[in-house]
């Protein structure tokens, strides 16, 4: 360990989480750089094997992996406290944004400016979604087995609603059975590839290049705080089942966030494939508009990209009060959904980090990443298409035959203003190569333009 500097305090270092939670916007591929720079550049607490392997085990969880990575350089810097500190540091920022803007968008939402300005952030997203695409696409689909794989995802969410954790399962078993049968197609690893420009040798790093002695696997820990948070995750589901019952609204939020914490590999905009498919098309939780406009909320403040679930726990709770004040309902719907989506985290972390080094270099876990990570590709391509129908189209109609289930857009429903927008993200992303948030603000502002304009705007 490096003797140069003295090792940071637990006071110290959740000033240094509460700095990261409050910048932490760019989704995951931003925020994983963003932790790089500060924790491995500038204040070199560990070096880039180490962080590399962390970020490696976080990708092989479901749920947002920027976040776990937190939780477990807190862990390894200050045990458990460190850990829960990072954790909660990075997502509470996000947390009370979303939360305020929900308050806002459930009073106001359909008052003509706050209308326009979120119309002009749905054009914004679906050309960062598109983006997305493309960046993920371009590193994980590197041979024709990944395309394939891609292709029938796609097919397979899109055409025939096939449920986002089946095709997860099954793209699982597809690369743990090509690693079995030595096919080389499977073989190469999937990530986000380099966070940083600058390399620091662990060597040279607080940490070292030693583990240090409270991340040797210690069952008796191990079993004692992984049964602390499954219990805080599972108890009141069961809690909410038993005393409302499987129809009331919380049970319902609760049960399925709960599944979506088990099942969400892939990253955030997976997630969101997910989301929407169950949200929107199944419980009737909110529109697909307003599912567009809780993405951009969550594309505009601070924390991971899967707090736009808070939103959809909000809005469903708001619609669905059962007796009690609609913005006391949503209240407790969105701390929820946000309960149910973050605390799984934390058991994931501490259940499986001491015992990390035995999956380093096992060659199934990466050939099932890998096929995972190329379905996930057609998962947000759906996602993409999906949410351009309606940004672009004010009608769809349903197409049911020979199996498959399509929305078919009605040509004469084209929404020119939103066209002409998303064109106008789409070059700033591609073109311009603009950073997100100023899109987001840029697109915004034209919508209330055109609110100001007498322009409609739906």
């Amino acid at each position: 360990m490096t003797q140069n500097r003295p090792y940071p305090s637990l006071a110290e270092a959740t000033r240094i989480w509460a700095q990261i939670g409050l910048l932490s916007f760019g989704g995951p591929a931003g925020q994983i750089a963003l932790m790089h720079r500060i924790l491995v550049e500038d204040h070199k607490w560990l070096g880039e094997k180490r962080f590399l392997h962390a970020l490696n085990y976080c990708m092989l969880l479901p749920g947002p992996e920027a976040m776990q990575l937190a939780v477990y350089i807190g862990w390894l810097m200050h045990r458990t406290p460190g850990g829960i500190i990072a954790g909660v540091l990075f997502v509470l920022p996000g947390v009370v944004a979303i939360m305020a803007l929900s308050w806002i968008y459930a009073l106001w939402g359909h008052a003509g400016p706050v209308e326009a300005l979120f119309f002009g952030l749905k054009a914004a997203v679906l050309a960062i979604i598109v983006d997305a695409v493309i960046r993920i696409g371009s590193r994980a689909l590197k041979n024709r087995a990944m395309l394939a794989i891609a292709g029938a995802s796609f097919i397979a969410i899109f055409g025939f609603a096939v449920p986002f954790p089946l095709i997860i399962i099954g793209a699982g078993l597809i690369g743990f059975l090509g690693a079995r049968a030595g096919l080389g197609a499977f073989m190469a690893g999937g990530g986000h590839g380099k966070p940083g420009q600058i390399e620091v040798a662990d060597r040279d790093t607080l940490l070292g290049e030693e583990a240090p002695v409270h991340s040797r696997v210690n069952r008796g820990w191990a079993f004692r705080i992984s049964a602390i948070f499954l219990g805080a995750w599972l108890l009141p589901l069961m809690a909410l089942f038993g005393v409302f019952g499987p129809e009331n609204i919380f049970t319902r939020i609760a049960g399925f966030f709960s599944a979506m914490a088990v099942v969400t590999f892939g990253g955030a905009y997976a997630v969101l494939a997910y989301v929407a498919q169950e949200a929107v098309q199944n419980f009737g939780w909110l529109a697909s508009g307003e599912m567009l406009d809780g993405l951009g909320m969550a594309e505009t403040t601070p924390g991971p990209l899967i707090m736009v679930t808070q939103f959809v726990g909000f809005m469903g709770a708001f619609r669905d009060a059962g007796g009690l004040p609609p913005l006391l309902a949503a209240t407790l719907g969105g701390l929820l959904t946000t309960w149910m989506t973050f605390t799984p985290c934390f058991l994931w972390i501490f259940l499986g980090a001491p015992f990390i080094e035995r999956l380093r270099g096992n060659q199934t876990v990466t050939a099932a990443l890998t096929a995972i990570t190329a379905a996930v590709v057609g998962v947000i391509l759906n996602l993409a298409l999906w949410f351009g129908l309606h940004v672009i189209f004010t009608e769809l109609r349903p197409y049911n035959a020979f199996g498959l289930q399509l929305d078919i857009p009605i040509m004469a429903s084209i929404n020119g203003p939103a066209l002409a927008l998303a064109a106008l993200a789409t070059l700033g992303v591609f073109y311009l190569r603009l950073m997100p948030v100023i899109i987001l603000a840029g697109c915004a502002g034209i919508g209330f333009v055109f609110h100001l304009s007498g322009i409609a705007v739906i």
